[in-house]
């Protein structure tokens, strides 16, 4: 995610890092010869002939029907982003209720480094899903936070947040079952376990269905199809002015198009998508806080950090 230290406008007209400018360079190239090609072929205009003529009303008429289709569009697409964040926000909200519960239902000091272990669970959730959603390996991250039995386990494990979710909740158990939790002390824990699981299957049911291909198909050839035949409307009213403002339009419509794109899948790695390593990070400092521990990992780079205010 772009994290912005400075807000002015003249910073963003010429922001380039975030920007779906450089993908669109090929199009707007292709507009702006299209546009040549609609000032040369003027004089020649077959439809100019008895009085008919291509004109921009009824590109008008379009462009606001693509403006409205194009709004949907990135609605949809941001609906599942902002459904993305509040799902991590939910795992941030119930990794310190479930850390700072078990912290405080075994204060024995003959369980100390398993309550520890477990609270190193948590954390160990958050990294594991940020890397099942982005298909990357979480080996390293669950080996510096798991014991050696429970690494060995995961790592034959294909969904390996899931099998942590079950590490966690068997060592609830036992510790209830050797008198260590009552029985509504675990209760209370197996709440936020099982928002947990909720946060993944959400996440896995974002992740598991993409926008549907058709629309995606019909926007980008109406919107292709639009910005080709727009210049040769222009050219018969603005002149010269064409490639400008053909360019200046076919950019709106791209960007709109490729935002959408880019924004419905918030775990993916563009620029704009969720940085779901810098939150898990954020969730096992706030843990390891907690367990009065320095954080064994240095933070992700600066430019990838996720700003929290």
């Amino acid at each position: 995610m772009i994290v912005l230290p400075h807000r002015h406008w003249l910073r963003l007209l010429f922001a380039g890092r975030g920007s779906v400018l450089p993908r669109l360079l090929p199009r707007l190239a292709l507009i702006g010869g299209v546009s040549c090609l609609a000032l040369w072929l003027r004089p020649w205009w077959p439809l100019h002939a008895g009085g008919s003529r291509l004109t921009v009303s009824a590109f008008t008429l379009m462009g606001v029907t693509l403006a409205l289709f194009l709004g949907f569009r990135n609605t949809v697409s941001y609906e599942r982003y902002w459904e993305g964040r509040k799902l991590w926000g939910t795992l941030l909200n119930s990794s310190r209720s479930l850390a700072r519960q078990m912290l405080c239902f075994t204060p024995h000091p003959e369980v100390s480094e398993a309550r520890c272990q477990f609270v190193r669970g948590v954390a160990a959730f958050a990294q594991a899903l940020a890397h099942h959603l982005r298909g990357s390996d979480a080996g390293a991250d669950l080996e510096r936070l798991l014991p050696t039995d429970a690494c060995e386990r995961l790592a034959r494990a294909d969904n390996r947040p899931l099998i942590v979710l079950l590490w966690l909740g068997k060592m609830a158990s036992g510790l209830q079952q050797q008198g260590r939790l009552e029985m509504l002390q675990l209760q209370l824990l197996e709440a936020h376990l099982n928002t947990l699981s909720e946060v993944q299957g959400g996440c896995e049911r974002i992740a598991g269905t993409p926008f549907p291909y058709t629309y995606r198909v019909l926007l980008t050839r109406t919107v292709s199809v639009y910005c080709l035949l727009l210049p040769f409307a222009l050219a018969a009213s603005i002149g010269w002015w064409t490639p400008l403002i053909a360019c200046f339009i076919a950019y709106t419509f791209f960007a709109l198009d490729e935002i959408g794109g880019e924004i419905e899948e918030p775990f993916g790695v563009e620029p704009n998508d969720l940085p779901l390593f810098s939150l898990s990070y954020n969730i096992e400092a706030s843990l390891h806080e907690m367990l009065q521990e320095p954080m064994r990992v240095l933070p992700p780079p600066p430019e990838r950090r996720f700003n929290l205010i």
